[in-house]
């Protein structure tokens, strides 16, 4: 088949292909319109299949046949036409629209791809960083413990005032004026006595009442707070207990540690400081490697990046928030709402550094193509069976790491910490 197809380059990194069929070459898919709609359409007389194209078009009319026509015609010739006509590597999916459909007519449409930029590296050799410390202080480690022990806390229903350490669950009402606060009326909040709520103060005005009592008062919320309408104001507040608990803190001593699965509290303390210590020396790769990172992408130049990169990458970056938020028992939802923004406005936010994050994996992409840096088929092979192991009995898990995308991924992946290896031996100084 000789398709009539004109290639056009566009802004962005983007190149559209114009494809015609003539009426000869776009006959045959007709015809197969004609049967694949056939079989759906019930017609007396006439076998699902089997209906003639001008019966057919009196039932259901010919634009319907033409525009079946037409999503065959695109499915079989779509690939040809990109495999003649883009030399370049795209990225995404093609955007396809029909520009020319009617009757004995040929027919036209247009795909619009979006392309791996151009760029120029710069020199990646000699960045030179210096590695950033993990240091921990004692009172980090103290802290750390102290967090751990509360999360042991026994907690024991009460009727009792309630005094300093105590947890009370309570439905709050916030009002400013005598007028309810918008998003300021929350139920079954978790107050722990002794620690400051989201306005300083508020945990010392619950002191002395019981379950059931109701408690109204005023208290400031701090100039610098992040909900603008409240920052500065007097807010009234209306409290009703609902329940109280007393909460015992677990002792200093090698019955807490035996909690943590070692056998003294030396060993315990010792655990916590290695933990803490291999915290911080991730987070301290991350901070060296990102430094580093921005000093080799400060000397590279690149062409205008697909706008369908940037999204893809903010959607990631919006999936990763909001997983964080969740895991840290949190509703995404309500983050957005201390924030008071929208997730149109987040996603705006998060675009400069998706931005950032795209020049980042094509940079990487480039000297990993110039250093003939690769991961080969047993490495990712190794790679699936640690995972499989480690997710043993997670069906879903183990089925999607066999997938061949997840394959696509696993190499990429490795391939990029191939690259970030060899970029520290040569730029990062101890």
């Amino acid at each position: 088949m000789n398709m009539n197809v004109i290639k056009k380059n566009l802004e962005k990194s983007q190149v559209e292909i114009n494809v015609e069929l003539t009426l000869d070459e776009f006959k045959p898919y007709i015809d197969q319109g004609v049967i694949k709609l056939s079989k759906d359409v019930k017609i007396e007389g006439f076998r699902p299949g089997k209906v003639p194209y001008d019966i057919l078009k009196q039932k259901i009319g010919e634009m319907s046949i033409l525009e079946e026509a037409a999503r065959i015609a695109i499915n079989k010739t779509i690939d040809k036409a990109l495999f003649d006509n883009v030399k370049e590597q795209p990225v995404g999916q093609p955007q396809v629209s029909i520009t020319k459909l009617a009757p004995d007519n040929p027919m036209e449409y247009k795909v619009v791809l979006a392309l791996i930029p151009e760029m120029t590296l710069g020199d990646y050799k000699n960045a030179k960083v210096k590695a950033e410390k993990a240091e921990i202080k004692d009172e980090e480690i103290d802290k750390t413990i102290t967090q751990l022990r509360e999360m042991r806390a026994k907690e024991v229903m009460s009727d009792q005032p309630i005094k300093d350490g105590d947890k009370v669950i309570a439905n709050i009402k916030m009002f400013l004026d005598k007028v309810p606060v918008e998003g300021g009326q929350s139920k079954d909040t978790a107050v722990i006595i002794g620690k400051d709520y989201f306005v300083p103060g508020f945990d010392k005005k619950l002191i002395g009442a019981k379950k059931n009592d109701v408690r109204e008062f005023k208290l400031p919320y701090p100039k610098d707070h992040h909900q603008a309408n409240l920052a500065g104001k007097m807010v009234e507040f209306k409290v009703t207990v609902k329940q109280v608990f007393n909460r015992e803190i677990p002792k200093m001593d090698d019955e807490l540690a035996s909690n943590f699965g070692v056998k003294t509290l030396d060993e315990f303390k010792k655990n916590v400081k290695q933990s803490l210590e291999h915290e911080r020396k991730h987070q301290a790769e991350q901070k060296t490697d990102i430094k580093m990172l921005d000093k080799i992408m400060a000397g590279c130049k690149f062409s205008d990046i697909p706008q369908v990169l940037i999204d893809h990458e903010a959607q990631i970056m919006m999936a990763e928030l909001e997983q964080g938020v969740t895991q840290q028992g949190g509703k995404f939802e309500d983050y957005l709402t201390s924030l008071k923004k929208t997730r149109e406005q987040m996603m705006l936010d998060i675009m400069p550094d998706a931005v950032k994050r795209v020049k980042s994996a094509l940079m990487i992409r480039e000297i990993a193509i110039k250093e003939k840096i690769k991961v080969e088929e047993k490495e990712v092979d190794e790679e699936v069976e640690k995972l499989i192991k480690q997710y043993k009995g997670y069906e879903k898990v183990e089925q999607r790491v066999k997938e061949p995308s997840y394959r696509a991924y696993l190499k990429n992946s490795l391939t990029n910490k191939k690259v970030i290896d060899k970029l520290r031996e040569w730029n990062v100084e101890k």
